[in-house]
């Protein structure tokens, strides 16, 4: 219970922090900066992923976690635990921002560019970041002093570049609470099947750079 407890409030700090701090932005005028938040977000991601790390794994998406299943690093018993564990989180965190902010558009992921140059970004930005994440992590948990480094630094790195034109999603979850609590569906479909597909290919890349048991519990 305290895996899911631990997805539950990660997921929230999460959106909480990186969509609150796109609101906040637009808010203020933009205070703080584009770079601020891609900052915010890498942040965020990092101190979540050292502080549930080694209790849930510290995964905060649910291409994450599906990607972890396919690696046979994690049961797929508990794949549908993590993901309400993880919707929870998420769109608790997006109903209490429109609470306070209730005229935003709560941070949703709104493309600037035509919906299939999105999933093209989105596809190989998530790449990227399964890429990091099962090379870091230890089984399904990302654990030790590199783990919440490098993935914080990648997510911030692919926000700084991406997220003006994507909104750098990289996670369905992360899309799919602020498209519910605004109501804008926007291009959605985009965010909810790209981060998978991505997810899936840095999987199975795995095995073209490691030995053959690369992607199993024995890893």
């Amino acid at each position: 219970m305290k895996n899911y407890i631990a997805e539950t409030i990660g997921t929230f700090s999460m959106i909480f922090c990186g969509c609150g701090a796109m609101v906040i932005n637009d808010f203020t005028g933009g205070t703080i900066t584009h770079p601020g938040v891609a900052i915010t977000w890498g942040l965020i991601v990092m101190a979540m992923i050292y502080a549930f790390g080694d209790i849930s794994g510290a995964h905060f998406n649910p291409a994450v976690t599906i990607g972890f299943a396919v690696a046979k690093k994690f049961s797929w018993q508990e794949v549908p635990k993590y993901i309400v564990s993880q919707f929870i989180g998420a769109i608790t965190a997006s109903l209490l921002l429109l609470y306070l902010f209730p005229e935003s558009d709560l941070g949703a992921t709104l493309p600037t560019i035509e919906p299939l140059k999105v999933f093209i970004i989105e596809l190989l930005l998530s790449f990227f970041l399964m890429v990091v994440i099962i090379n870091v992590s230890t089984g399904s948990k990302e654990i030790g002093p590199i783990a919440g480094i490098a993935v914080g630094s990648v997510i911030l790195l692919e926000a700084m570049f991406a997220g003006p034109l994507t909104k750098a999603s990289m996670n369905p979850i992360r899309s799919l609470a602020p498209a519910l609590a605004s109501g804008n569906f926007t291009h959605l479909w985009v965010y909810l099947t790209a981060p998978f597909v991505g997810m899936f290919l840095a999987v199975y890349s795995c095995k073209l750079v490691k030995s053959e048991n690369c992607c199993d519990d024995k890893c």
